[in-house]
């Protein structure tokens, strides 16, 4: 499970204090966790796009 709480916290600390070399890697990492986390539930909710055509319907 993504800890965006984590996420929410290194992104105000950033701003006011700055973050630590190992705090930047370790909201680079959430961060793509969440956005692949993202992906995953769009394409599990429409479908793959590639299996749709240039009008919308799907092929």
């Amino acid at each position: 499970m993504i800890d965006v709480d984590r996420i929410n916290f290194l992104a105000r600390k950033a701003k006011t204090e700055g973050l630590t070399e190992e705090e930047k890697a370790e909201q680079a990492k959430l961060r793509r966790a969440y956005i692949d986390s993202i992906k995953a539930n769009i394409r599990a909710s429409l479908g793959d796009p590639k299996d749709y055509k240039k009008g919308g319907d799907k092929s």
